[in-house]
């Protein structure tokens, strides 16, 4: 049968999965589909796995809403739609907008109907008939959303938002009263902390809330390999939340979600050397089936800066030695390296620009502990600063530093290649501040 155009605009106001496909050329996979038909309510929530595609879908629902201006007809009166994705940082923020901007780009229909991007003071997306996205930070209690009204919100990972309770009744709630707007609640799931109340919460009142749970393997974009892998290698109750999606209590963080938003917002970004700066380098080897990650701290003044890194999997060993020669030369410094296992070939291999080796499993595993501790230490003085960084691999694997942090806890193997490089990087500075007992990390491989 074929479909009029008039039609077809007709049909895609009421069906945003109509108009993914039609106008977006887009097939969402069927737990998105079960959610941009149902999440029509005052208020949504959505809690799954990692790499579900919660972007993507809420990137759907964002320019659906924007482009019909999808709002009860009563409030038209009140001027511009204002829709907006808001999450704990401005960086987090950004993947939705960033994930619109994708969609947009390339597709004749959708850049027409745009007028401009503005990035600052913050991101905003404007289109041809008055409606305005715009992604803000939840930090400082949801301070930088006061102000504004507006008719649809996305609060993205909102299980890691730790002022939760006042962010949505204080501040969020009251920015869509006035417009009857809409506000949906996206994230992973978080242990069974206020993100999880407000599930149940949800499912009393179908009437006005919808609440809906999504597993990873839903994603047939995601690599089965991977999948099958984190579920051999992650404990039981990770799975379950970072897989499946489920709420459950998962024992103790690490690091707090509070000290690495405040890390992250006190970072200056990646930057080259700077002449006079001292700096420290971390480099946390590859094993089977993890990466070789390499972290360059400015370390001139407090908060130390993470001003570079690279992250990579399967490279030749020749290739691993020229990376850390090249951040050798371009920032200097100590250099400090995991040992453990082969890391003392790899020590050998690169004498001449003296590294240090550290050792995990020296002392019965002692040693990592005693590495992890003094990096807990230095975020709770918050005195260390990085960026977030993210990366999709080449068999469409995400990883991002937050993400890596976000599953790490006391009660379960700590192995982050991210957070052991870092570790190693700092591990220098709690050594010569004197805050322990000096000791060689390993005799047999310290060359400074």
């Amino acid at each position: 049968m074929v479909i009029s155009k008039k039609n077809r605009w007709r049909l895609a106001v009421t069906d945003p999965v109509f108009f993914a496909r039609e106008f977006l050329e887009i097939e969402p996979h069927e737990g998105q589909t079960r959610w941009l038909m149902n999440s029509n309510k005052a208020e949504n929530l959505l809690h799954t796995g990692n790499r579900w595609g919660k972007s993507m879908a809420q990137a759907i629902k964002i320019l659906h809403r924007c482009v019909f201006k999808v709002r009860n007809t009563a409030y038209d009166s009140c001027g511009k739609y204002n829709a907006v994705n808001c999450s704990i940082t401005l960086d987090q923020a950004k993947i939705i907008f960033n994930n619109v901007q994708r969609v947009i780009k390339g597709n004749p229909l959708m850049e027409m109907l745009v007028n401009c991007v503005r990035y600052t003071p913050y991101p905003r997306i404007y289109f041809g008939n008055d409606a305005v996205f715009s992604c803000r930070s939840t930090q400082r209690r949801g301070e930088y959303i006061l102000g504004q009204d507006y008719d649809y919100c996305c609060f993205d990972e909102a299980a890691f938002e730790p002022e939760f309770d006042y962010v949505v009744n204080e501040v969020l709630m009251l920015r869509l009263a006035d417009r009857a707007g809409t506000l949906d609640y996206v994230s992973t799931p978080k242990g069974k902390n206020a993100f999880y109340r407000k599930a149940r919460e949800l499912e009393k009142i179908p009437r006005y809330g919808y609440v809906q749970q999504g597993k990873t393997e839903e994603n047939h974009y995601v690599s089965r390999e991977f999948i099958e892998r984190k579920k051999q290698t992650l404990p039981v109750l990770k799975v379950r939340q970072n897989l499946y999606g489920e709420f459950v209590d998962t024992g103790q963080e690490f690091i707090g979600e509070d000290l690495i938003n405040s890390a992250m917002q006190a970072s200056c970004g990646l930057k080259e050397q700077e002449q006079g700066h001292e700096y420290i380098t971390g480099w946390d080897l590859a094993r089977k089936f993890t990466y070789t990650v390499g972290v360059t701290l400015d370390v001139t003044e407090k908060p130390y800066q993470l001003v570079a890194f690279e992250r990579f999997k399967d490279r030749d060993w020749n290739d691993v030695y020229a990376a850390i020669r090249r951040r050798k030369q371009i920032y200097g410094g100590r250099v400090v390296v995991d040992s453990t296992g082969l890391g003392d070939v790899v020590i050998s291999e690169i004498a001449d620009i003296g590294p240090e080796g550290f050792n995990f499993g020296r002392g019965g595993g002692k040693a990592k502990t005693e590495l992890l501790s003094n990096m807990e230490i230095y975020h709770a003085k918050k005195e260390i600063a990085y960026p977030f960084l993210e990366q999709t691999g080449s068999d469409g694997e995400y990883w991002s530093n937050l993400q890596e942090f976000r599953e790490a806890s006391w009660d379960t193997e700590i192995s982050g290649d991210f957070i052991m490089a870092l570790g190693l990087a700092l591990w220098p500075l709690r050594l010569s501040a004197g805050e322990m007992e000096r000791k060689p990390v390993d005799p047999r491989l310290s060359r400074v």
